[in-house]
């Protein structure tokens, strides 16, 4: 249920109407607009809306039939910026993600973060845990990995997104990154996702390989109701009858979860392809649509790769997408 209060309501009568529902059993989250605060009410009771509707400073009572209901537009009409000092995510600009697809050396993210900088990458991208389908795969550096990426983050003066696998990660990997990535083999690890809603950094969620968009954003609802609102989608690519690459970059659903949620909606065309040639097209089809930002993988020598080396761009490869990108941003309003 959302209660959409009066542009003038006063924080009193907004602090009663946040007491009555609390009072009738719900869960409250609010978020306060360019003019109006908006409350969602989370929870099982039925109640006569006419109760709500009659306290003073309330416009409208909505039920909301999605079962997703605290990132939804209805709970929310604004986007959502992610502030991170300087960098705005879900904003004008197009945030630009780039780096390794897993840390192998120190030598190498430094090289490759120096790269991705002069391209006009924001945050470095990079795994340092793992999950690998073959238990005899590269797994990551771990913590040793995490410091590298830091290091060179800094360095650059860039950020740093990387994927926590498990609960036990979370507060180490706090200490080195700036935005938690959840993998699409954990989309729906929902003890993760609970524990991520009471930590402060930014989620980054991606889209599982068989996930509808609808599960998609109940996935993300657990993070947002247990009380961190900054959680930003990726379309990453989805397993469908197609062999010819790795799955399906599925770009038809930025515009669809543009229009469902608020949150920034990231697009991943290395793992939505799987192959190099592919990813600037599918990049540049991405902004198109509407997405708010791009994780790219990229590697100074992608035959030498211990992870996904076919589908990391070069850097001259990255700086040449980078100029047809900022084109066809200008095209829809955008920057980058």
């Amino acid at each position: 249920m959302i209660i959409v209060m009066e542009e003038n309501a006063t924080e009193e009568q907004i602090a009663r109407v946040i007491e009555k529902l609390m009072h009738l059993g719900f869960d409250v989250h609010r978020s306060t607009g360019i003019t109006r605060t908006v409350l969602g009410a989370v929870g099982q009771k039925i109640v006569d809306a006419r109760e709500l509707e009659l306290l003073p400073g309330v416009a409208e009572v909505l039920r909301v039939t999605t079962p997703y209901k605290l990132v939804s537009r209805s709970f929310r009409q604004e986007d959502l910026e992610i502030r991170l000092g300087d960098v705005v995510i879900g904003g004008r600009e197009i945030v630009l993600m780039a780096g390794p697809c897993a840390v192998e050396s120190r030598e190498q993210v430094l090289e490759i973060a120096d790269a991705v900088k002069r391209a006009g990458a924001k945050i470095l991208r990079g795994g340092a845990f793992k999950p690998r389908t073959s238990p005899y795969s590269f797994q990551g550096l771990g913590e040793e990995g995490l410091r590298y990426l830091r290091e060179a983050a800094d360095r650059y003066g860039l950020l740093v997104v990387s994927e926590v696998m498990e609960i036990a990660q979370i507060p180490l990997m706090s200490e080195y990154v700036d935005v938690l990535q959840v993998g699409a083999r954990n989309m729906q690890h929902f003890n993760l996702l609970k524990e991520l809603g009471r930590q402060p950094k930014p989620v980054l969620l991606k889209r599982g390989p068989a996930a509808t968009i609808e599960e998609t954003l109940l996935a993300a609802e657990y993070i947002v109701s247990g009380g961190n609102p900054n959680v930003m989608l990726c379309e990453r690519g989805i397993r469908t009858f197609e062999t010819s690459l790795r799955y399906t970059l599925d770009i038809s659903a930025i515009p669809v979860f543009k229009k469902l949620t608020y949150l920034p909606v990231i697009a991943d065309p290395s793992h939505g392809t799987g192959r190099r040639d592919k990813v600037p097209p599918m990049a540049r089809a991405a902004v198109a649509a509407g997405a708010d930002g791009l994780l790219i993988e990229v590697h100074h020598r992608p035959e030498e790769a211990l992870c996904d080396g076919p589908q990391a761009l070069l850097p001259e490869q990255l700086y040449e997408l980078v100029g047809q990108l900022r084109q066809i941003a200008a095209a829809v309003g955008r920057t980058l």
